[in-house]
Formats: structure tokens, C-alpha cells, sequence
């Protein structure tokens, strides 16, 4: 899933007044250099404690080498002197799932940021990351996604739609509280009403790839595999560093290879997937649904030894997940077949 990582902007205008004097000694074709910053804070989900001494990590599309900070005693940070570009806040911090967050400042003076490390074991809610927010958001429609955000953080996850839809209906072009709202919809396994605010987004911002991903598990979860693939397909077109895009496009191909019963027909479809589900895995490791398909899919193959191996990795990154108690048992299934076979 993605993660909730919860997100706020601010923009900052700058006016800029200058007397005629200094006017008539600028030139036509020169700009005065703007001071650009991104300064934000780091808070512990539970609880919402500032998070002291914590690595973060700025990255610009348009630049070389990233950029480092470490937060202060009450979790802030800055970033000056930086040039107009969209950029990365990343922040990693051992026992805490990594966080991100992007600004926009080609069209802001400053970013405000605010990163909630979350534990690495909740998971809840991770649909919909990485989205550039736009910094005019105004402050009322802010402060209620940022009610969203803390009711969330508490798993009251039903509490959370209320705020989101308001901050929607003070800024309708508000496009991370459309995304979040749309990932909490899915939490409650309300379909519909999720698929209609994703594709509302898409209307607004057609390059809104996360709202692509979300709608593709939207439709495997409704068995609209066609529809899974198509969107999924275009997500990963606008961003293929996505291990939720990949990861799902594999999904797609494993049920369309379920359907079939001719080899020579499925073994393409298990192909597509493996080397779908080896890309999510590459660029996220640790996320747990990856593991249980690709073992799946080397089980399918006949290699167990290597089954068995993913299928321990899937139980130990969610040894209470809801295919836990299932892929035990296939695996006590599978070594006693493997120990009758060797005794024989």
C-alpha cells in the first residue's frame, strides 16, 4: 500500500516592492535573483513528538548531488539559497518506514513540510504517496487535511473522510487530499465512491499516477482485470519507479494466467509477471505482498526450494498478514511432500 505519509504545504508570497530609483538602475533584462527555501518538520506518528537528530535529505530533479539536514530539538529543518525546481524531502530513519515528499517550487518562493514517521509494521492506508502538492492551497483547506492526517495516525480511519472532504470542497483542485481521500475510501472497501473521487482526480490532473495505481487495485478487487491493466499500464508510463504500479500489473498477469489452462497460452502471462513482481521487489525489498506472489509464481514453476524461501520472507515482513495463516500451511504441505519424495 501504500503509505500514509501525511503532507502539508504552505506558500509563501513574496511581493517585491522597489523604489524607482533602484528601478532605473536594474536593466530591462535583469531579474533579481529569488531566495528560494523548503523548512518543514519531522513528528513521530504515535504521539506526534518531534524527532531530534533524524537525516533529511533533499533532492532536486534539475541537480547533481542531494543536499543534507538533520533536525533540530523540535524536529525542523531548512533548506536555503535553493533554485526554482521540483524537489524531494526524503527522510529514512531506522525502525521507521521510509517517508517522502515532494515540492514544487517553480511556482512558490518556499515549501512548508511536514513528515510523520510512521513504524515500519503499520502499514494501513499506504495507497497513495508521492504526489506533488501544490503550495497555493489555502490555509483552510489545509487545516482540515491536517485533521485528517492526526485522526489517521490514530486509525479512526472512518473519522478521517469527513475533514478530507471538506478540505476538497474549500479547494476542489486540492489534489493530496483527493488522492488521500481515495485511499481511505479503499481502507472502508468502499469501491465506487473511490473509483469516482480517482477519476475525478485524473480530470484535474491527468498525470496523477498514484490515482492510476489506486484505481488499478480498485478494479483487481472487483475482478475488472482488463480495466486493472490499462490503468496500471498508463500509471507505470508516468512513473516506473512505482513498486505498487509493478507490483499490481503483476497481480493482473497472475489472474489472467489463473483463467487459462492451456500452457503454452499462461506461460507468457507468468513470465509478464514475474518480471513484473522482480521489479517491484528491486525497488522496495521489504514489501511483503511482492514476496508471497513471486513465490506463488516459483511454485508454479516447480522450483519449491525457492518458493519456500520467499514465502518465509512474505511471513516475516507480515507474520499476522491476512494470507499468513494460509501460506503456513501451504509450506508444511509442500516440506512434507519434499521429505516423502527423498525417504522414497
Amino acid at each position: 500500500m501504500y503509505r500514509i505519509s501525511p503532507r502539508l504545504l504552505t506558500r509563501t508570497l513574496s511581493a517585491l516592492a522597489f523604489c524607482s530609483l533602484l528601478s532605473a538602475q536594474i536593466p530591462p533584462t535583469q531579474t533579481p535573483a529569488m531566495s528560494l527555501d523548503i523548512h518543514g518538520q519531522v513528528r513521530l506518528a504515535d504521539g506526534g513528538a518531534p524527532a531530534q537528530n533524524v537525516l533529511v535529505k533533499l533532492e532536486s530533479y534539475n541537480s547533481g548531488g542531494p543536499l543534507v539536514e538533520v533536525t533540530d530539538r523540535s524536529g525542523k529543518f531548512r533548506f536555503s539559497g535553493l533554485s526554482p525546481a521540483q524537489y524531494i524531502v526524503k527522510v529514512r530513519q531506522s525502525g521507521y518506514a521510509d517517508t517522502e515528499q515532494h515540492v514544487d517550487l517553480q511556482t512558490a518562493s518556499s515549501g512548508d513540510v511536514l513528515l510523520q514517521l510512521v513504524r515500519a509494521t503499520d502499514s494501513r492506508s499506504q495507497r497513495v504517496s508521492n504526489v506533488v502538492i501544490d503550495a497555493s492551497i489555502p490555509s483552510p483547506a489545509r487545516e482540515e487535511f491536517d485533521k485528517a492526517i492526526a485522526l489517521l495516525t490514530k486509525n479512526r480511519i472512518a473519522d478521517s473522510v469527513v475533514h478530507l472532504q471538506r478540505a476538497i470542497d474549500i479547494s476542489p483542485r486540492f489534489i493530496e487530499a483527493r488522492l488521500k481521500l481515495g485511499a481511505v475510501l479503499m481502507d472502508l472497501e468502499r469501491w465506487e465512491e473511490a473509483e469516482k473521487i480517482l477519476r475525478t482526480t485524473l480530470e484535474l490532473d491527468s498525470t496523477a499516477a498514484n490515482a492510476l495505481f489506486a484505481l488499478g487495485e480498485i478494479y483487481l478487487q472487483r475482478n475488472r482485470i482488463k480495466d486493472a491493466e490499462e490503468v496500471l499500464r498508463q500509471g507505470l508510463q508516468i512513473d516506473d519507479s512505482s513498486p505498487v504500479g509493478h507490483l499490481n500489473l503483476a497481480r493482473v498477469y497472475w489472474e489472467q494466467a489463473r483463467g487459462l489452462n492451456d500452457l503454452n497460452q499462461l506461460k507468457p502471462f507468468l513470465e509478464k509477471s514475474y518480471t513484473e513482481v522482480n521489479r517491484a521487489i528491486e525497488l522496495k525489498a521489504n514489501v511483503a505482498g511482492a514476496h508471497l506472489l513471486r513465490g506463488n509464481l516459483l511454485l508454479r514453476a516447480s522450483r519449491t526450494t525457492d518458493a519456500l524461501k520467499e514465502f518465509d520472507e512474505y511471513l516475516r515482513l507480515e507474520p499476522d498478514g491476512a494470507f499468513a495463516d494460509e501460506t503456513r500451511a501451504l509450506q508444511e504441505r509442500i516440506r512434507k511432500a519434499t521429505a516423502q519424495h527423498v525417504t522414497r
